[in-house]
């Protein structure tokens, strides 16, 4: 006689907070994937709202929803400067969180929350979207380990677009205030996380930064990193770029070059971020089944530093009494 095997977990109650361009590749994961059901929504906009209504849980105060939800899980997918303080509601109401890049838009704000996480003992995840690309993962495959006889020497991530036409009516983007600055604070968590991928996640520093403002907005930088190994990261960002172009070239020890298009095959505007968001979610649901001890916040703070030390090399610091 043959026992029945375990039973299948039932999907996880997910909450997504923020409705913006970016909100629909999370609901067609959440849609697709047998790991989670949609459970509630937040947003501050009746129209955003709409949709949803009738069909799930529908709140325009992120607190109320995380009293009367009951979730499992919530996405955070608000502007910029609101990050810290939904993800903090969500880490004290037990709720694991999996939050978009940036994690904050201060590191201290960032270690706060990682903190907070790790007391609490609730998971919290930066939603890095391209290290689930299938052409990176593809790469970082085919990358040797550090110890190899022929190591990485160098990445350079580009990341080109022109921005204006990826933010629908997300205009807060072009808010340094809401954003966190241009550029550098937005694509460069992105970029600078996949250099961490594909350099085997080392503590990583900036040896310098190039940048160009446009009122008032960083609009483009170059940016190098160096880590302990002694192997080098090139950032190249750029939010006027007629077109758009995202890709990877890693260079070996020997000269030889590995590359890598995250648009290849995928022809369609934005067409790639529908498998890379079903990656994070994939992600998101193994975390929360077995949190690791660092509470999966560690690759957030890192890009927060990095974000934080590419503006130290290129603007001065603002003075404590105009702050």
């Amino acid at each position: 006689m043959t026992r029945p095997g375990p039973a299948a977990r039932p999907p996880r109650r997910l909450g997504l907070v923020g409705l913006g361009v970016i909100s629909r590749y999370y609901l067609a994961a959440a849609e697709r994937l047998p790991e989670w059901t949609l459970a509630a929504v937040c947003d501050l906009r009746e129209d955003a709202l709409a949709p949803h209504r009738g069909r799930v849980a529908c709140h325009t105060d992120h607190r109320s929803m995380l009293a009367s939800a009951a979730l499992d899980a919530v996405v955070v997918a608000v502007p910029n400067h609101a990050h810290a303080r939904v993800c903090a509601d969500a880490l004290r109401a037990g709720v694991p969180v999996c939050v978009e890049k940036p994690l904050a838009l201060d590191p201290a704000d960032g270690r706060a929350l990682a903190a907070l996480a790790r007391e609490r003992g609730v998971p919290l995840l930066t939603a890095f979207h391209r290290r689930h690309n299938d052409r990176v993962l593809d790469l970082a495959r085919r990358v040797p380990p550090p110890d190899a006889p022929n190591p990485v020497a160098s990445v350079r991530v580009r990341y080109l677009e022109r921005i204006e036409e990826h933010i629908g009516a997300d205009t807060w983007y072009l808010d340094p205030a809401r954003c966190g600055g241009g550029c550098v604070a937005d694509n460069g968590p992105n970029a600078f996380d996949l250099v961490r991928l594909l350099l085997g996640e080392p503590p990583l520093t900036v040896a310098s930064a190039e940048v160009a403002w446009e009122a008032g907005i960083d609009r483009q930088a170059l940016i190098r990193l160096e880590s302990p190994s002694g192997a080098r990261g090139t950032v190249e960002l750029d939010w006027s770029y007629p077109g758009e172009t995202k890709d990877v070239v890693v260079r070996l020890a020997d000269g030889s070059e590995l590359r890598a298009d995250m648009l290849d095959g995928r022809p369609g505007f934005k067409e790639s971020l529908w498998h890379e968001y079903e990656g994070i979610l994939r992600d998101f649901a193994r975390v929360c089944a077995a949190p690791p001890p660092d509470g999966a916040a560690t690759g957030g703070v890192a890009a927060l530093d990095l974000v934080a030390a590419a503006y130290a090399r290129v603007r001065p610091p603002v003075p404590e009494a105009v702050r």
